[in-house]
């Protein structure tokens, strides 16, 4: 793989572990430290949960194709496909649609299972082959399919999010709505229970146009202000990589961290700093698409393995066993 970005003319950078945010997303939880001065006093710093800020400095000081392959560490996640520290592959194409980063995605799969020597993605029963021709979906399309919710139906023309009406429709499918709920939460509740499970059966699925609300990173989509710019990848139901359209608005982008942020001290009670160094280099970036790629992942459904561990060399103590 290093091979393939090097071929493309990529630079493989280093980003650096220890940040001043690790990210700015509600679910996304990380490890915090005391980074304790010459002069005795402590700054509290996070281990990052992606490169994704660092190496967007770097595109707005000028690179244009970057790459990363490097440890990334984030807390509350364990399970047989969740581990706390794991390896991510990053890369970014400066003043490209992102369905350039997409076709490298599928392209890295199909060398991931030609390496293996593989037919075919293995997980809990399910099989993907990489070689068949992708399914492209779009998240509200999925949505109607397996879930029978139509998501247009909970948003408004500018993309506002109406938290009943998605309980409501929940409601007249037999889905279970609590008693609290966020139109945030009941996405997600319908994702995992209802979607992801049907998704890179038999081939690769590429569910694309998340709703703008559920992009925090993106920009939102040309032909309509309701979704935007993400995807995701699957193979056998589990999620490999997450990308964007890159969103440079800094403006928007800092109401939109700032939103995360008030959502994340409602729930769990804490909240990160900004990366104002982010903020102020967004509108020097070019329109860039990105990606993220859980290495691990990949590797763990090239061989067939039943869980992440089993392909780290030394998982951390304790766990899913």
């Amino acid at each position: 793989m290093r091979g393939y970005f090097a071929d493309a003319e990529f630079v493989l950078v280093d980003a650096p572990g220890l940040q001043r945010s690790p990210g700015n997303e509600t679910h996304l939880h990380a490890f915090s430290t005391i980074a304790i001065g010459n002069d005795g006093r402590g700054e509290t710093l996070y281990l990052h949960t992606s490169p994704e800020f660092s190496m967007k400095k770097l595109l707005a000081a000028g690179e244009e194709r970057i790459a990363s392959i490097g440890h990334v560490w984030r807390n509350r996640e364990r399970s047989a496909l969740h581990h706390p520290e794991f390896t991510m592959l990053e890369w970014y194409r400066a003043g490209e649609a992102y369905g350039a980063v997409i076709a490298d995605c599928v392209k890295l799969l199909r060398m991931a299972a030609e390496l293996a020597g593989t037919e075919a993605f293995r997980f809990r029963g399910r099989q993907c082959d990489p070689r068949q021709e992708p399914e492209r979906l779009g998240v509200v399309e999925a949505f109607q399919r397996f879930a029978g919710v139509d998501l247009f139906e909970t948003m408004d023309a500018a993309g506002e999010t109406d938290a009943d009406a998605l309980a409501e429709r929940m409601r007249r499918v037999g889905l279970d709505v609590p008693e609290e709920y966020t139109w945030s939460y009941l996405f997600s509740r319908i994702l995992v229970e209802k979607v992801e499970p049907n998704l890179g059966l038999g081939r690769i699925t590429i569910l694309d146009r998340y709703p703008a609300a559920e992009a925090a990173l993106a920009r939102r989509a040309a032909d309509d202000p309701r979704v935007a710019e993400r995807f995701e990848l699957y193979a056998c139901g589990v999620e490999l990589a997450n990308g964007f359209g890159e969103l440079t608005d800094a403006e928007e982008q800092r109401r939109r961290f700032l939103v995360e942020m008030e959502e994340k001290q409602r729930l769990y009670g804490e909240r990160y700093p900004l990366d104002e160094d982010l903020l102020a280099a967004l509108p020097l970036l070019r329109p860039t698409s990105g990606v993220a790629l859980g290495f691990d992942r990949l590797v763990m459904l090239a061989v067939g393995a039943r869980r992440i561990e089993d392909v780290l060399w030394v998982p951390v103590a304790g766990g899913d066993r």
